[in-house]
């Protein structure tokens, strides 16, 4: 599964200004439910439900919250990279400022499990997160995940 698939570039916020995970929890759902259509509240209500599972916060300054949602048709992804690093209450305590948050529709399945793990994969390619965390625009990122999607081809 390529990222390009799942990530438009209507999904991507280059700079996002937040203090908090909820902000940035918030945010992302703001954005996806423009992409979606789908009620901002509820795709927030749905992947802050997995977060009190347990942080997705997965280390390494990287978050990829994710959900599942009855009313999504596809797999839909949101990309940040955050101005300032905020406290997500990752696996090792450092702050997030990359965020790849990852929806599905209910029934997906393997197909969610297969993007969640392409975007772990991804995000942990050193070179790439560099690469993004150093990336200023829509375009240069969408460039960088283009050239990995390209590299792991």
């Amino acid at each position: 599964m390529a990222l390009a698939d799942i990530l438009q570039p209507e999904g991507i916020i280059p700079a996002l200004r937040v203090h908090t995970k909820k902000q940035l929890l918030v945010e992302l759902a703001s954005n996806a439910s423009k992409i979606t259509g789908i009620p901002e509240r509820e795709i927030f209500d749905v992947v802050l439900q997995r977060e009190r599972l347990g942080s997705t916060g997965v280390g390494a300054g990287i978050a990829i919250p994710h959900g599942k949602l009855k009313a999504l048709t596809k797999i839909t992804g949101v990309f940040a990279r955050l101005e300032t690093p905020v406290d997500f209450e990752a696996l090792d305590d450092q702050p997030v400022d990359l965020v790849f948050m990852l929806l599905a529709p209910e029934g997906a399945g393997a197909d969610h499990l297969k993007a969640l793990s392409r975007i772990a994969r991804a995000l942990r390619d050193q070179d790439l997160v560099a690469r993004l965390r150093s990336s200023e625009t829509v375009p240069a990122i969408e460039a960088c995940l283009n050239q990995e999607q390209a590299s792991a081809a």
